[in-house]
């Protein structure tokens, strides 16, 4: 780019050259603002690749040079052609730029000459002559007519009748309308229209473009049509052929078959034989979103759909529709989501029916590389079967790979290639029904469980992540667990609910989790060795520890369960928890109600009768408590049982103070388990 802005001298922005077969560098000697402003034509067809523009900014023009030399013959057309719009605005009070106003009336002197050079071919009156009348007559008028001038000279309809007569088309059926057999052969426009050959040696990339520049709708009729050179599909357009039977075969591997680089387009019903990519979706100049491909099948390209966020995220590649593809022989990759420059992944498209198969040849990559995407990229019914040792995935999920779904996949290798990988960085995927064939991993994890699965993997075929449960009905529940023996402080995370501790090595500190970090969470502490080596559970960081303060863990066997509500962890069960005491002052008849697990009583006041509930009460069965008297009177505590006999079928004294007994029912009797006199 020269440093000073372009002088705009009176040059026509279009140039016309007549291609000899060896000429590879074309000059235009008009200036250009960028390398987007130049618009190059074969016989007519536009051309959006294969060619190096050298010289924008240039007062003097510049060079368009070809990768390969135009064929002979070719009229190679070379113009300028810019979006009229204002690049420019001037804030009021602001300081004026001397470039800026000089670039904006260089864009309005460059508008204006091709504006210029766009009417400079129309046909207009002399200028010595008053206008006439200028408007065509009305559709309905001109319809299957011919432009002619009546006596003043002005524009009318006039019968084809002795002109270009030709015998009308009428279908079968009631209701049919006559139609001129031109207005019928213009509703299907055959590429062979246009001079394609469909032999599989004759180039017939010239007459598919110069098809689609002419016409939105294009068929590709039976035959093999050999391309030199990408064909593009601009808005709206649509290139659909016979089936199989309708193939396009790429001269080499070196170029893309189909490019897209706009939105609203469709390819059906053909065949795809070679290419770099077969069909490759791309933003970045413009949108390339809600585009259709179904009842494809694409054989021996290096990869045969390529989606690519391209460089502007002002131009997604989003909304994308495949269904009905079959993929065959992919040299890299069947499937590839990626994005080439700054602009945003490839989101929210849609993949149905769509099968990679490489039919015994080796795969370099995946069948399916969700290398880049997000918001929920579906995968449908698809199949991915590559040939090993080679490929890397029957399906990968990438790095940069968010919320994708893939719903009832079939994957199959010959060895060890993994059917799901999933990679670190890749989150929220989700995968429902897989089938999984290959001797690999059927889930290859290095996303850390950023996944979630319903009848997929192994040896768990369901693993979910943080899930919300109304209502459970579990017939068998298991719960991962955690072994620790290494001496010192051990600071448990969320990843394991059980844990078994063995402090052989040494004394051992738990740290729970903070309890805001843990809402909900159930945890389980188990010490396993018979040493004297304390295990001592606490809190992390600020916490305060279970029910307020640090539990040990003496004694083989010793458990704890905690639970956090998000505050506090609490103590749910453990056999080191203190047993529950209540003080009874009275006397006369005081009825045990086996609330607690110790009663201290005193007699102070007068003997007292402590009865136990009967051997057989439901509150009583298998249950431990002890009876003990403190006061110093003379006062005795006799022990009885409801309707019963007693402690080993007889009532039991407690006379003197601290004097205690310690019985169990076995729901048939009460038996003395221990005494204190």
């Amino acid at each position: 780019m020269t440093t000073e802005h372009i002088k705009m001298p009176d040059v026509a922005p279009l140039l016309r050259y007549v291609a000899d077969g060896v000429q590879t560098q074309f000059i235009y000697p008009f200036p250009i603002f960028a390398d987007e402003d130049i618009s190059i034509y074969f016989d007519g067809a536009e051309q959006f690749s294969g060619f190096t523009i050298a010289g924008a900014g240039e007062t003097t023009g510049g060079t368009v040079t070809f990768d390969t030399a135009p064929a002979n013959s070719i009229v190679v057309m070379i113009e300028r052609r810019m979006p009229l719009e204002r690049l420019t605005d001037f804030l009021e009070g602001g300081d004026f730029s001397a470039r800026a106003i000089n670039n904006e009336l260089d864009f309005l002197i460059g508008a204006i000459q091709q504006v210029g050079r766009d009417q400079a071919p129309m046909l207009r009156y002399t200028d010595d002559e008053a206008p006439g009348k200028i408007e065509l007559p009305t559709k309905a008028i001109r319809a299957n007519m011919v432009l002619g001038f009546d006596g003043d000279g002005d524009p009318v309809a006039v019968s084809t009748e002795g002109v270009m007569a030709s015998p009308d088309f009428t279908a079968s059926g009631t209701g049919a309308a006559t139609r001129s057999s031109t207005d019928k052969f213009s509703d299907l426009i055959s590429v062979k229209d246009f001079g394609a050959v469909g032999d599989g040696v004759a180039d017939d990339t010239l007459p598919i473009q110069q098809a689609l520049a002419a016409h939105f709708n294009v068929f590709l009729p039976e035959g093999t049509y050999l391309i030199t050179s990408p064909i593009t599909l601009g808005f709206g357009q649509s290139l659909f052929g016979a089936g199989r039977a309708s193939a396009i075969k790429c001269q080499s591997n070196l170029f893309n078959a189909i490019d897209v680089p706009a939105s609203m387009t469709r390819i059906a019903d053909l065949k795809i034989e070679g290419g770099k990519i077969a069909i490759a979706l791309a933003g970045g100049v413009n949108e390339c979103v809600q585009n259709s491909v179904a009842d494809v099948t694409v054989v021996g390209c290096d990869t045969g759909i390529q989606l690519d966020g391209g460089a502007s995220s002002s131009f997604p590649c989003y909304w994308n529709n495949f269904n009905r593809i079959l993929i065959e022989q992919p040299e890299v990759q069947g499937v590839h989501l990626t994005k080439s420059g700054a602009g945003d992944t490839p989101n929210a498209n849609s993949f149905y029916a769509v099968r990679v198969y490489s039919k015994g040849a080796g795969t370099t990559g995946s069948g399916f590389y969700i290398e880049d995407g997000g918001n929920m990229n579906r995968f449908v019914d698809c199949e991915a079967n590559v040939n090993g040792p080679t490929a890397t995935a029957c399906f990968r999920l990438g790095a940069n790979a968010n919320k994708t779904a893939l719903v009832n996949l079939y994957t199959e290798s010959t060895n060890t290639v993994p059917n799901v990988q999933l990679d670190a960085g890749s989150v929220e995927t989700s995968i429902i029904n897989l089938h999984a064939q290959s001797d690999g991993a059927a889930i290859f994890d290095n996303s850390g469980g950023n996944y979630d699965a319903y009848n997929a993997g192994s040896p768990d075929k369901n693993t979910l992540r943080k899930t919300t449960i109304t209502d459970l009905k579990a017939t068998l529940m298991r719960f991962d667990t955690e072994f620790i023996n290494t001496a010192g402080t051990t600071l448990l995370d969320l990843s394991h609910s059980v844990h078994i501790v063995d402090a052989t090595a040494g004394a051992i500190t738990i740290e729970l989790p903070l309890a805001a970090n843990a809402v909900g969470v159930e945890m389980v502490i188990k010490k396993k060795d018979n040493t004297e080596n304390i295990v001592t559970v606490s809190e992390t960081g600020a916490g305060a520890g279970p029910d307020g303060s640090d539990l040990q863990l003496g004694g083989e066997g010793d458990y704890m369960t905690v639970l956090s509500n998000g505050a506090q962890w609490f103590i749910i069960s453990s056999n080191r928890m203190a047993g529950n005491t209540r003080f009874i002052d009275s006397s006369g008849t005081v009825d045990i109600d086996m609330s607690v697990d110790t009663y201290l009583l005193s007699s102070f006041g007068g003997v007292m009768t402590s009865r136990l509930p009967p051997a057989n009460a439901a509150e009583a069965i298998g249950r431990t408590i002890t009876l003990k008297k403190t006061d110093s009177s003379a006062n005795a505590i006799t022990v009885t049982e409801q309707g019963g006999n007693g402690p080993d079928q007889s009532s039991y004294s407690l006379p003197g103070q601290y004097d205690a007994v310690t019985v169990v029912s076995d729901g048939g009797k009460w038996f003395i388990v221990s005494t204190h006199t």
